[in-house]
């Protein structure tokens, strides 16, 4: 089923507002619901999940330093929209088909109201899992201003959930960012892109086995999820009517697997501003943005003096990302269109500020402990890919416990053919290098031996990151400083197949 490109308009969602506010803190309440919204004008309406009967959800608009608190409400039916492979952690049989749990991805935030994925619940809190602590969640928001989103995080489900629609935008905003003078209001847009596959009745699609089929399962969970249709903000391949006058656009993959390298078929430059965990330093000019599942990027694109041109959004990442196909250029090769048709309504006074913020590099010097950690891809009983971090399923005893306070680097060994999207839950990293190495001795012998020089992160990742492209053959290095917070979080991919089949692993800050 081919649908027609650029005949939806983009749709932008909706700020949530508070139940409460005042001077000491703000509550919402936000509730998950099964609905029916059309996602392309060529198809029935496709009946998804959502936040406040959204998908995506509302945004939610907090200020730096901000005490919110806010009830996540599981009002969704007993009965999944996907199929569950009970084979898979922490989804047997033993536990309801639907539950869900939150986690604003980026969030300085206690461990209580992480989103641990052993946290879940059900509708009206009937049933929760083993870390369940809270019903009203507390985010304190110690971040600078950034762009986060909230998506759910349950043990077994993540891809299900979240392919359902479970996701939504989380901003948090501070006066110096205001100060900058940067396109804000109706010129900012933020763009949650997700690819998906379509029955033809209009309902999503999500297999049920992978392309070697695993006979003695009903369902059986797949090695990754490559859709053939991309939606940006929930719509198939839409437009967006824009001035011609700078915009500022803050780009998130939401995808279960799939990369994009996003350029602009008009060859112009985008000015790019922040990285997952806020502002750069300064703006950087790029033709080319790589995103990795949930990693985002804040950009600028200047449409002045382009009246009456057409820009098409383009993809050429491989997928699976490195070695999978090229993307067919007419279909998943394009993301979406913009118009420059509407007139100037005001003189553009925004800038592209020279210097934004300073962003200072943790000191190697600092660092207290070092960890060598493997990305490893097994077979289990089936046959079937099991990746792992460090070797470990998720159950493995805890072995990663950095003391509040102290500055780790983390060597991710890459020793897999997939690039793995890593993220760490609580904190902002630094990205130091990567380098290639010798995976056949280091299989063999244990030992990492380097075959080429260590290559500094590109210019588009030198800031504050949550998420990190782990690339295969390669070590990737990170450093970070572990706080302000203790207790429980985790670590994994955010390709969402390989983090429910387990590569995912708790890790505890302690005294």
């Amino acid at each position: 089923m081919i649908l027609s490109k650029f005949v939806d308009e983009l749709p932008i969602p909706p700020i949530l507002k508070p139940r409460w506010k005042d001077q000491f803190y703000t509550y919402y309440e936000v509730n998950m619901t099964e609905f029916s919204q059309s996602l392309h004008s060529q198809l029935n309406n496709s009946t998804v999940w959502g936040y406040e009967n959204g998908y995506p959800g509302p945004t939610i608009e907090v200020e730096s330093g901000e005490k919110v608190f806010i009830k996540w409400i599981n009002n969704l039916p007993d009965k999944h929209l996907f199929p569950i492979d009970y084979t898979v952690h922490g989804a047997h049989w033993d536990v309801p088909d639907v539950r869900t749990v939150v986690h604003v991805h980026g969030a300085c935030v206690e461990w209580e109201s992480d989103g641990y994925p052993e946290a879940w619940f059900t509708k009206g809190f009937k049933q929760v899992g083993p870390y369940f602590r809270k019903q009203i969640y507390r985010y304190d928001n110690c971040n600078h201003a950034c762009t986060l989103w909230y998506h759910d995080h349950t043990i077994g489900i993540t891809r299900l959930n979240i392919y359902a629609g479970l996701a939504g935008f989380y901003l948090i905003r501070e006066n110096r960012e205001r100060s900058l003078n940067l396109p804000s209001e109706k010129y900012e847009i933020p763009l949650m892109i997700q690819d998906k596959t379509f029955n033809e009745d209009g309902s999503l699609y999500y297999p049920k086995q992978p392309e070697k089929p695993i006979p003695e399962l009903e369902t059986s969970i797949i090695p990754e999820f490559i859709g053939d249709t991309i939606l940006v903000n929930g719509k198939v391949w839409p437009y967006l009517e824009v001035e011609p006058r700078k915009y500022r656009f803050r780009l998130l993959n939401a995808s279960n697997t799939r990369f994009y390298r996003i350029k602009l078929d008009s060859g112009q430059f985008m000015y790019q501003i922040a990285t997952d965990g806020g502002l750069l330093e300064y703006p950087i000019g790029i033709r080319e943005i790589m995103l990795a599942p949930a990693e985002r990027a804040d950009v600028i694109i200047d449409f002045t003096n382009l009246e009456g041109k057409n820009i098409i959004m383009t993809n050429d990442a491989p997928a699976p990302f490195p070695g999978g196909d090229k993307p067919d250029p007419l279909t998943v090769g394009q993301v979406m269109q913009f118009r420059v048709t509407l007139p100037l309504s005001s003189v553009d006074t925004s800038t592209i500020p020279a210097y934004m913020v300073p962003v200072p590099k943790i000191k190697e010097q600092s660092v207290t402990r070092i960890r060598y950690l493997t990305l490893n891809d097994n077979m289990d009983q089936y046959g079937r890919e099991w990746m792992l971090l460090d070797n470990k399923p998720w159950d493995a005893p805890i072995s990663e416990n950095p003391k509040l306070g102290t500055t780790e680097i983390w060597y991710l060994i890459n020793v897999t053919d997939d690039s793995h999207p890593i993220h760490l839950h609580l904190i902002d990293f630094q990205i130091l290098d990567r380098r290639n190495f010798d995976v056949d001795k280091f299989n063999k012998e244990k030992v990492i031996e380097y075959t080429g020089p260590a290559m500094p992160p590109e210019p588009q990742e030198r800031g504050w990151k949550d998420t990190v492209r782990a690339n295969p053959k390669q070590v990737t290095r990170i450093i970070m400083e572990f706080g302000p917070f203790t207790g429980l979080y985790i670590w994994h991919c955010h390709i969402l197949e390989h983090e429910d089949y387990e590569m995912m692993r708790p890790y505890i800050v302690i005294r």
